[in-house]
C-alpha cells in the first residue's frame, strides 16, 4: 500500500499506528437482491488507524471507495427507528428553546436522510431543509412534503445554498460528520453558511464509548473517522469555528453533541465542555495502548460470539438474528459468521427485506417470520435499540425463545 494513503484525513501526519484490522469485507449497506446472488460480491480491505499526532481515529483514504459510490443511494432510512423520531422530536423541541427560533428564522439539517428530524421544526412551522448525498431518501422525503436537496455538503453546496437565501441560524448535521472523508471541505461548508450569530449542532458516537464498550462493529467503510473533543476542536479552529458546549447522549452506544459557533461568538467554553476534554485524557485518548486494549477486547468478544454460537448449535437450537444494520454485518463477517451458525434475520425496513446481507449472505425477511418459525435464540444486531426491539418481539418469549447480544460482551438478555 502506498504511503500516500497512509496519511491523516485530519493533519496530514503519517499513521504509523494500527487499532483494527477486520480484514477484507464488502461495504456493510450493499444488500444482495437474492437474483444477483450469484454474482460476485466486491470486498475492501478494512482497517482503522489512530493518529499519534491528533489522535484522529480513522479508516485509510482509499480512492476506490468514493463517497459517491457509498452514499448516492442509501438503505438507511432512519424514520424506521421509533426510538431515532423520539429522540428528533425531543432535540427540535430543545433546540427550538435553547435559540429562541421562530418562523423567521432558518434550519438547515446536513444529512437529513428521510427527514424524521425535518418533520419536526416543520411541526413548529420553521423554515427548514435538508441536504443528503443519497437520491432515493430524498425523493421519499420530498414525498411527505420535507423540502430536501440531493448533493453532497462542502463548500461549494454552502456557497449555493447561500446564494438562494439559506443562511443558517441553526446547521444540524447529526450522525453525518463520521462518513466524511474530506473532513476540511466539509467544515468549511459549515463556516461559509452559518450566520454570524448561528449555532451549528453535531452528534456523533463517542470513540471515548466505543472504546470503553468494544463497540467494534459501528466500524464499515462509510465510517472514514471515529471522532473525540480531543481530535475536533483544533479542526474547527483551522476553520474558524469555536466547539462551545457539549452534552451526553444515550444513542448509538453513547454519543456527543456539540454546540459550534464562530471563532469570534461572544459565548465561552461551557463548565461540562470543559469537564469532557479533561474526562477524554483521563480516560487515555492520547495514549497508544489504550487502543491496544481495545483491539484486543475485540478479540476477546469475536471469539466468546462465535463460541457461544457454536455451543448453541451443537445443543440443536435454531439461531435468528433481529435487524439488519450496516453495525450487524460489521460483526457478522468479522466473525465469520454466515447461515450455518444463524439461519436469516427480519428486518422492519421494506427496502432490505428479501435481500441477502452482505457477505454472510443471511436473507433479511419480515419481523413476523420470526413468530411462524419461532427460534430458539434472537441475536439483536442493532443493540443500540435492544430495548425497544425487545418490547416490540416480546412474543419471541411465549415460547421459551431468548434475546442474546455480544456488545459489550456476549450475554443473553
Amino acid at each position: 500500500m502506498s504511503s500516500a494513503l497512509l496519511t491523516c484525513r485530519n493533519c496530514s501526519a503519517a499513521l504509523r499506528n494500527m487499532v483494527l484490522d477486520l480484514g477484507v469485507m464488502p461495504l456493510a449497506n450493499s444488500y444482495i437482491k437474492t437474483e444477483n446472488s450469484h454474482k460476485f460480491e466486491t470486498a475492501y480491505p478494512l482497517q482503522v488507524y489512530i493518529c499519534d499526532r491528533c489522535w484522529l481515529m480513522q479508516t485509510l483514504n482509499q480512492a476506490i471507495i468514493t463517497p459517491e459510490y457509498i452514499f448516492s443511494n442509501y438503505a438507511y432510512y432512519s424514520s424506521f427507528s421509533k426510538t431515532w423520531r423520539s429522540h428528533c422530536a425531543a432535540y427540535a423541541q430543545k433546540i427550538i428553546t435553547r435559540l429562541a427560533l421562530n418562523n423567521k428564522s432558518q434550519v438547515v439539517e446536513v444529512g437529513s436522510n428521510d427527514g424524521a428530524l425535518l418533520e419536526s421544526f416543520k411541526e413548529a412551522s420553521i423554515p427548514v431543509i435538508g441536504v443528503d448525498p443519497a437520491e432515493n431518501i430524498v425523493t421519499y422525503a420530498n414525498q411527505k412534503g420535507l423540502l430536501s436537496i440531493a448533493l453532497f455538503f462542502g463548500e461549494k453546496t454552502a456557497v449555493k445554498l447561500k446564494d438562494q437565501g439559506f443562511a443558517a441560524d441553526l446547521i444540524v448535521a447529526n450522525n453525518v460528520l463520521a462518513h466524511v472523508p474530506d473532513l476540511h471541505d466539509f467544515i468549511a461548508g459549515f463556516a461559509t453558511l452559518l450566520k454570524p450569530t448561528g449555532t451549528i449542532t453535531f452528534e456523533f458516537p463517542s470513540l471515548q464509548e466505543m472504546l470503553r464498550h468494544t463497540q467494534f462493529d459501528t466500524v464499515y467503510h462509510e465510517h472514514f473517522s471515529y471522532l473525540s473533543l480531543t481530535a475536533l476542536i483544533p479542526l474547527f479552529e483551522r476553520h474558524n469555528l469555536r466547539v462551545v458546549d457539549v452534552e451526553y447522549l444515550p444513542t448509538h452506544g453513547g454519543s456527543l453533541r456539540i454546540f459550534v459557533m464562530h471563532a469570534d461568538a461572544k459565548v465561552p467554553m461551557s463548565i461540562a465542555l470543559q469537564k469532557a476534554l479533561r474526562q477524554e485524557e483521563i480516560f487515555g485518548l492520547k495514549n497508544i495502548e489504550t487502543y491496544n486494549r481495545f483491539s484486543q477486547q475485540v478479540n476477546t468478544v469475536k471469539a466468546q460470539l462465535l463460541e457461544a454460537l457454536r455451543q448453541l448449535r451443537s445443543e440443536g437450537k435454531r439461531i435468528a438474528a433481529y435487524g439488519a444494520p450496516a453495525k450487524g454485518n460489521t460483526l457478522l463477517n468479522a466473525c465469520g459468521i454466515g447461515t450455518d451458525l444463524v439461519a436469516y434475520t427480519v428486518d422492519r425496513n421494506p427496502e432490505k427485506q428479501g435481500c441477502l446481507l452482505p457477505g454472510s449472505h443471511l436473507p433479511v425477511y419480515t419481523p413476523e417470520f420470526l413468530f411462524q418459525d419461532k427460534p430458539d435464540v434472537v441475536l439483536i444486531l442493532p443493540w443500540n435499540i435492544a430495548d425497544e426491539i425487545i418490547q416490540q418481539m416480546a412474543e419471541v418469549r411465549q415460547w421459551g425463545g431468548k434475546f442474546l447480544i455480544c456488545i459489550p460482551t456476549v450475554r443473553f438478555l
